[in-house]
C-alpha cells in the first residue's frame, strides 16, 4: 500500500522547482543541498546531472530520517558543451549569442533517495531559438532574469520570447520533469496529496502502485 503521508522532502531551494512541484499536488519540506556541483574532466551531460541530482539527494537524506527526498540538476547542452549557470553578465551574453538560432538540449537528472535505496532518470528536451538581435541580449541580461538560470534564460519568464519551439517535457526545461518525477515517487511509496485513494500511513516501503 502507498502511504500519502509519508514524508517528502525536495533538496532544493529553487522557486522553480517548488512551484513545480506544488502544482502537481505533493505536500513536502524543502532542504537546499550543499554540494560541490562541479563538472569533471570530460563528463558526459547526462552523467553529470544524474550524478549531481543524486549528491543532493544523498546529501539531504542523510539527516532526512526516513523520509523520501527528490532532488534534480539541470543542464544546457548545445554542441557538447555544458551551459550551467553564467558567472556574470558577460558569461550570460555568451551564452544566448550562442543559443541564438540553434537549437540545442535542456538535461535534467532527477534523484529519489529513501534510506539505501534510490531511484535514477534523465529527462531530456529539445529546445530551438530564434535569432536574437544584438539589442535582445543586452536587453535581457540587463533585465538580470538569466543570473541563476541553466543556460542564462527563463523559458517560463521573459526568456520566453526567444523561444521558437519546445520538444519534450516543457516542466523539464522549467526545472523539473513531472512526469518523471510522479514515476520515480510512486515507485518510492509517495502519491498527490489530493489523490482520494491514498491511505495514511509512514516509513519508505511500498508494496506496489496503487492503480
Amino acid at each position: 500500500m502507498y502511504h500519502s503521508r509519508m514524508r517528502l522532502v525536495l533538496a532544493s531551494a529553487s522557486p522553480r522547482r517548488i512551484a513545480l512541484l506544488r502544482s502537481a499536488g505533493y505536500e513536502f519540506d524543502t532542504v537546499p543541498a550543499d554540494v560541490d556541483e562541479s563538472a569533471r574532466p570530460g563528463e558526459a551531460a547526462a552523467d553529470y546531472v544524474r550524478r549531481v541530482s543524486l549528491l543532493k539527494a544523498r546529501a539531504v537524506a542523510a539527516s532526512a530520517g526516513e523520509a523520501v527526498v527528490l532532488a534534480a540538476d539541470t543542464t544546457v547542452v548545445l554542441g557538447g558543451e555544458m551551459l550551467g549557470k553564467p558567472a556574470d553578465g558577460r558569461d550570460a551574453r555568451r551564452m544566448l549569442e550562442r543559443l541564438s538560432g540553434r537549437t540545442h538540449d535542456v538535461l535534467t537528472g532527477v534523484a529519489v533517495v529513501c534510506g539505501a535505496d534510490a531511484e535514477l532518470a534523465v529527462e531530456s528536451t529539445a529546445v530551438s531559438f530564434r535569432e536574437l538581435s544584438a539589442s535582445e541580449v543586452d536587453w535581457y541580461v540587463a533585465t538580470g532574469e538569466p543570473a541563476d538560470k541553466a543556460g542564462a534564460y527563463a523559458v517560463q519568464g521573459l526568456g520566453s520570447r526567444f523561444v521558437a519551439r519546445v520538444t519534450g517535457s516543457y516542466s523539464n526545461v522549467v526545472g523539473l520533469p513531472l512526469e518523471t518525477v510522479q514515476r520515480l515517487l510512486e515507485a518510492a511509496g509517495v502519491v498527490r496529496a489530493w489523490r482520494p485513494e491514498a491511505a495514511a500511513g509512514g516509513g519508505c516501503e511500498a508494496e506496489g502502485p496503487l492503480d
